[in-house]
């Protein structure tokens, strides 16, 4: 499959581990490109402000990251919303994990060690990317804490991770909440996600005229070449070439 060209009438909502950036042992541990920020920026201007960032993570830390860059974004898949006036919304507000929950994996990581408990404002994820050996016995657990009928939280499987999260909230979820507000509104979203949490975002952008791109089938399972396509489209929105972008402008 080859990707779409951009234009004036695209919204980009773009997931951030293994999609912009490459996956890292830890979350800690990613490496942002030095141009990545400023390219982000430049396409919100191109594109009047339709360009939102939609990740597992908390939108505070998603920002500390892409530092200055900060625009619409979902945070915790799609828990937490900002709109393009930063306005926040929480979805819904005041629940969260039990506690009882996150003391239960944190004592047992202390058998496996290299399995690591990312605790979020809404929820907590389990990497076993370090020990994989232990994927079985994080599953385990995790099923007995939260099992399928629980009526506000599911388990959420992502590479080598699995995440306690919000049943409620979902990416699609967010790009439907935020292409019913200006600057998204009447224009093509396009999602780009690598993971299984991204499935719902790219369903929801089908579902409105859009398209949705998986990081593997499309871009060769490689972040830099999703960054390689969105400067192309910065620079052919431009009508310019590459030497024309700002400088720091770089994939």
């Amino acid at each position: 499959m080859t990707p779409p060209e951009l234009d004036r009438k695209s919204a980009l909502f773009l997931d951030l581990d293994g999609t912009l950036l490459e996956i890292a042992a830890t979350p800690e541990q990613v490496v942002v490109p030095p141009g990545l920020p400023s390219l982000l920026a430049h396409l919100h201007h191109q594109l009047e402000g339709a360009v939102a960032i939609v990740t597992g993570r908390p939108l505070a830390q998603t920002d500390e990251l892409l530092r200055p860059f900060s625009a619409s974004a979902a945070g915790e898949h799609g828990v937490s919303l900002r709109y393009a006036d930063g306005t926040r919304e929480e979805l819904p507000a005041g629940i969260a994990v039990p506690s009882a929950w996150r003391e239960e994996l944190e004592a047992a990581v202390q058998r496996w060690p290299g399995v690591l408990v990312e605790p979020k404002p809404h929820g907590f994820a389990v990497h076993y990317r370090l020990a994989p050996e232990y994927g079985n016995e994080v599953w385990r657990l995790v099923r007995q804490l939260v099992p399928p009928e629980h009526p506000w939280f599911h388990l959420v499987p992502a590479r080598e991770a699995v995440e306690i999260g919000l049943r409620s909230a979902s990416k699609g979820h967010a790009v439907e909440r935020l292409m019913a507000h200006a600057p998204f509104h009447g224009r093509r979203p396009i999602f780009i996600g690598d993971d299984f949490t991204d499935e719902a975002g790219m369903r929801k952008a089908r579902e409105l005229g859009g398209i949705g791109l998986r990081v593997a089938e499309v871009f060769g399972g490689d972040p830099a070449n999703v960054r390689a396509w969105l400067m192309e489209g910065a620079q052919r929105l431009d009508g310019r070439s590459a030497s024309s972008i700002p400088t720091g402008v770089t994939p």
